[in-house]
């Protein structure tokens, strides 16, 4: 199994940057990919940014340019480093891992919240 653990979240204004991050235990090197999933009140949580276990990323048309999906294997994490940030982008961030298991596995952490003031 997999547990999950995010942090970095906070307060910042418009226009500035916070870096998540996502801090893996257990069974580690099971894990396929690695995505960050947002969520604000009143919405549906979307697919934010993945990560592959070779380093392959990919990322959302709204987040494309400015937020940045990294991983370091000697600490065992993932980040999400988030530049110019607008205040649409407030949520509670998420990791997820998916596992390659059978059946494939998911599992998730306990989120971070990151609000961008105007």
């Amino acid at each position: 199994q997999v547990q999950l653990v995010e942090s970095g979240g906070g307060l910042v204004q418009a226009g500035g940057s916070l870096r998540l991050s996502c801090a893996a235990s257990g069974s580690i090197f099971s894990i396929n990919v690695i995505g960050w999933y947002r969520q604000a009140p009143g919405k549906q949580r979307e697919l934010v940014a993945v990560i592959t276990s070779g380093g392959r990323t990919n990322y959302a048309e709204a987040v494309k340019g400015r937020f940045t999906v990294s991983r370091d294997n000697a600490k065992n994490t993932v980040y999400l480093q988030m530049n110019s940030l607008k205040p649409e982008d407030t949520a509670v961030y998420y990791c997820n891992a998916a596992i390659s298991s059978w059946p494939p596995s998911n599992y998730w952490g306990q989120g971070t919240q990151v609000t961008v003031s105007s």
